[in-house]
């Protein structure tokens, strides 16, 4: 599993988000500026963060994004599988049966189903408050 750039710079907005905390609207190109991030590409994060509903936006003047939960309803697992779409270690696991065709003959299968467990258990026991707390 490599988490794409997507997936980190979303999760960076997330957290930049809950540092500012309130109902403040942050424009976009603020928040660009201070992570660093292509206005572009961190256009089409956005996107996907308000389609998903983690966060509100608000278009014209005074306009931006906010968050709309507080930041320990927010897990990492939560942002990172909405931008990778899976944490899945191999597709395998991932795909069904459908993506191998020893997938029902496999003995390192069982390894990589164990391997998924532990990194979802991991990734959805941390909250961007878990984040904010160790900064």
């Amino acid at each position: 599993m490599i988490v794409s750039t997507k997936g980190r710079y979303a999760l960076r907005v997330m957290v930049h988000f809950a540092t500012r905390g309130g109902d403040r609207y942050i424009p976009l190109k603020e928040i660009a500026e201070a992570e660093g991030i292509s206005q572009k590409y961190l256009e089409s994060i956005m996107t996907t963060l308000s389609k998903a509903g983690f966060v509100d936006a608000v278009h014209g003047k005074g306009g931006g994004y906010r968050l709309n939960r507080t930041p320990g309803e927010y897990t990492v697992g939560s942002i990172l599988k909405l931008t990778e779409g899976s944490l899945a270690a191999v597709s395998c696991t991932t795909q069904g049966p459908a993506a191998c065709s020893r997938s029902s003959c496999c003995q390192t299968k069982p390894m990589w189903e164990k391997l998924d467990k532990m990194i979802d258990e991991f990734f959805e026991g941390i909250t961007l408050e878990n984040l904010l707390e160790e900064m």
